[in-house]
């Protein structure tokens, strides 16, 4: 009697979760068009972020506000005016009368001539050997100490 009785509650469990799983897995189904008329799509939710005091996630916290940095996302000016140090290969250098002169070499493969003093986006040619031309870089850190530094950029590899 009582394995009888625990069989039944057991039944009737089982019947009720199959039941309730049914209705949970199956969504409510629409309602059926008169006919004639075709139903009209449900539009998809909006979303749109609204930030009130918060910033934005999608926004990137480095090189924020006019510094140089941003200056190289937008479009760049032509020329030598436009090239990054940290883009420079020294291809060539000569030595004409008037003193160095270098030919320097971008990864696109264009190549342009500086002269001591020539002005580049983000630093000015300070010197040119017959080794190597050295840059005067601008630092955008505001966490550093120094606001310039020197990069040497050597015609055949690093010579210490």
């Amino acid at each position: 009697m009582r394995s009888r009785a625990f069989v039944l509650l057991v039944f009737i469990l089982l019947a009720s979760n199959a039941a309730a799983s049914r209705t949970a897995q199956s969504p409510p189904a629409p309602a059926p068009a008169p006919p004639g008329q075709e139903a009209a799509p449900t539009p998809p939710p909006n979303y749109a972020y609204e930030p009130d005091t918060r910033r934005d996630p999608f926004v990137s916290l480095a090189n924020r506000g006019t510094d140089a940095g941003a200056a190289t996302r937008g479009s760049r000016p032509e020329g030598l005016a436009g090239i990054l140090v940290d883009e420079v290969v020294v291809r060539g250098i000569l030595q004409t009368k008037g003193g160095w002169v270098a030919m320097i070499g971008l990864p696109s493969g264009r190549s342009f001539t500086v002269r001591p003093a020539d002005r580049l986006m983000d630093g000015t040619v300070r010197a040119i050997t017959a080794q190597a031309v050295v840059f005067m870089q601008e630092v955008n850190n505001p966490l550093s100490l120094e606001k310039q530094r020197e990069v040497r950029k050597f015609l055949r590899g690093e010579v210490k």
